[in-house]
């Protein structure tokens, strides 16, 4: 019988690797804080609906990427891709609208989209995501630019480059939607099949088509910028304003329209010069209309997603450090295995100090555990045996230095931390 493997697209965090993604979660966690945001657990399935009518009907996402499936109920739920809509119907469901706006959430957890597995791109991956809901000023656009490459900063990334668009909103994306058609139609034909279903029913996705024959017809389609209405024209001139106020670098990049349908407004990806095609590290925007498509009241918001294992890939192509390895400070050792018991007692007692503490449990000799203390990384031994015993003390070897000295087991707790602080 062959062994069971893991499904094509997902893949184990080992403690090798999984140590850095808490050294991520750590750093973000303290930006948001600084920041005012203050984290909240969404469930890992919804109802489909909520993604079809909120993320969008004619998106990759919602037509081929999402795992739908009926529960015994016959509901049709779906594994969730992403987190805005999830933290959209949060805030409509808890009445968060009550306490003071906006309302400032990060969430971090994993996403399932059926998609090609390659470097970096997983179908079960885990993103961190931001989002400040209940307010329309665009000085919250520019704080989610701001933290987002505040978190990239703090984890020592650079090589960044931030590129924003504004999308427009339901007043001027009709007359954009009418340009791009009129300049589309005679090309139709020469665009990829995906792209001539979208003609009719949203257009505008076909700039973020990624095929290069599409890209290349497309090139001097016109841009959202150019048919913006006033509201939104004077909206992406005060968020650049104030990207341009806190020194933000930036530059415009009016064919990113994001791959989702809810965004309105200012559309941002942060991108990397280390990551090749795929080099999106991060992504938002404004979504004022998302929460009127899933059922709520008129709700602005804005946010941004950042893929995990997206920016922990960089940070190991850019060389940035993830903190100290984690390892154990002190292993108990045993001379013989009458000493074990006492051996174990000494080792909780270690550890109730707060202090990372092991031994061996496979029956070890005196000199392979002695080996074994060497690969965890403990840097000091603490020996156990029947002098030891009975005389009631232990005695502490240095790894590194080979120096070794007795001290009383009624001290030992703070001799080990005076040595490891």
């Amino acid at each position: 019988m062959s062994i069971i493997r893991a499904p094509r697209g997902v893949r184990d965090i080992l403690p090798e690797e999984s140590w850095k993604w808490e050294y991520v979660f750590a750093v973000t966690r303290k930006v948001a804080g600084d920041f005012g945001y203050r984290e909240v657990h969404l469930p890992v399935f919804e109802h489909t609906e909520l993604f079809s009518r909120g993320v969008g009907e004619t998106t990759d996402v919602v037509e081929k990427e999402m795992y739908t499936f009926e529960d015994r109920s016959g509901r049709s739920l779906t594994l969730r891709p992403e987190l805005s809509a999830s933290m959209v119907r949060s805030y409509l469901e808890n009445r968060m609208d009550k306490q003071h706006q906006p309302a400032k959430l990060w969430s971090a957890g994993p996403m399932f989209r059926y998609e090609r597995p390659q470097k970096g791109r997983y179908r079960q991956f885990w993103q961190i995501d931001f989002e400040a809901i209940g307010s329309q000023d665009p000085y919250v656009d520019v704080e989610s630019i701001e933290l987002s490459l505040e978190v990239f900063r703090r984890l020592g990334l650079s090589n960044l480059e931030v590129v924003v668009n504004s999308v427009g909103c339901p007043v001027c994306r009709p007359v954009h939607k009418n340009a791009l058609q009129d300049f589309l139609r005679p090309r139709l034909d020469q665009l990829c099949e995906t792209c001539q279903g979208r003609f009719d029913r949203n257009p505008l996705r076909i700039l973020d088509c990624k095929n290069p024959s599409c890209r290349a017809l497309t090139d001097k389609a016109p841009d959202t910028i150019s048919c913006l209405c006033d509201e939104c024209s004077e909206h992406f001139d005060r968020v650049k304003g104030g990207l341009n106020r806190i020194g933000a670098s930036y530059s415009i990049d009016n064919r990113l329209v994001r791959g989702l349908d809810y965004y309105t407004k200012t559309a941002y990806e942060v991108l990397s010069g280390d990551l090749g095609a795929q080099n999106a590290v991060c992504g938002g925007g404004r979504y004022d209309n998302l929460a009127e498509s899933i059922g709520g009241p008129h709700t602005p918001g804005v946010g941004f997603a950042t893929g995990v294992e997206r920016i922990i890939l960089t940070m190991e192509q850019q060389g940035c450090s993830f903190g100290k390895t984690p390892n154990i400070d002190v292993f108990v050792v045993f001379t013989n295995p009458s000493s074990k018991d006492e051996a174990v007692s000494v080792l909780y007692g270690i550890r109730r100090a707060g202090i990372a503490a092991d031994m061996d449990y496979t029956g070890k000799s005196f000199k392979a555990q002695f080996k074994a203390a060497g690969g965890s990384g403990a840097l000091y031994a603490c020996v156990i045996g029947p002098e030891e015993i009975s005389s009631g003390r232990a005695t502490i070897k240095d790894l590194v230095s080979g120096e070794q000295e007795t001290v009383s087991r009624d001290v030992l707790t703070v001799f080990l931390e005076a040595r490891l602080r």
